[in-house]
């Protein structure tokens, strides 16, 4: 049976570029290989001017993806970069999925994942991969069902 393959950006903060692997090895051996358009280590982003990385690099990498995944650690909160990366992908319609590092604890959700993600969801390939497939469900990091949500916002 061949594998399922998605092309997913993943917004994370550089201190994380390790946890990616983890990633996508994970969802790998559960069946989805995601074929990922983020900046990170490997693929590194050398510009200096924030608008040029905003339209000319970020952009269109979002752009080429389906679903946006939000790698979501202690200091992804305080990313300026992962908020504005969220708040381009909801404009443009692409699918959020905010997912808890492996063993996060007390981490906070940054504030635009907060306002537009479809779905967060513990370190479980299954409930990642059904979260990317379309499942809206929200979980503390351990997996197990958070606080009720707000409903989430339409554009019109």
């Amino acid at each position: 049976m061949a594998k399922d393959i998605k092309n997913v950006f993943i917004s994370h903060i550089h201190e994380d570029d390790a946890g990616l692997g983890k990633l996508k090895s994970l969802l790998d051996k559960n069946g989805l290989t995601i074929r990922d358009s983020s900046i990170n280590s490997s693929n590194p982003n050398n510009a200096k001017n924030h608008d040029y990385i905003r339209s000319s690099i970020l952009a269109p990498q979002i752009d080429w993806a389906g679903t946006l995944i939000v790698y979501v650690s202690h200091n992804t909160k305080d990313s300026e970069w992962v908020n504005w990366e969220i708040e381009y992908a909801a404009k443009n319609d692409k699918r959020i999925v905010g997912v808890w590092e492996h063993g996060a604890k007390d981490c906070e959700l940054p504030s635009a994942l907060k306002e537009y993600a479809d779905a967060v969801v513990g370190w479980h390939g299954n409930s990642i991969i059904d979260a990317i497939n379309g499942k809206d469900s929200w979980e503390n990091p351990d997996g197990g069902p958070c606080d009720p949500v707000p409903i989430k916002r339409h554009r019109c």
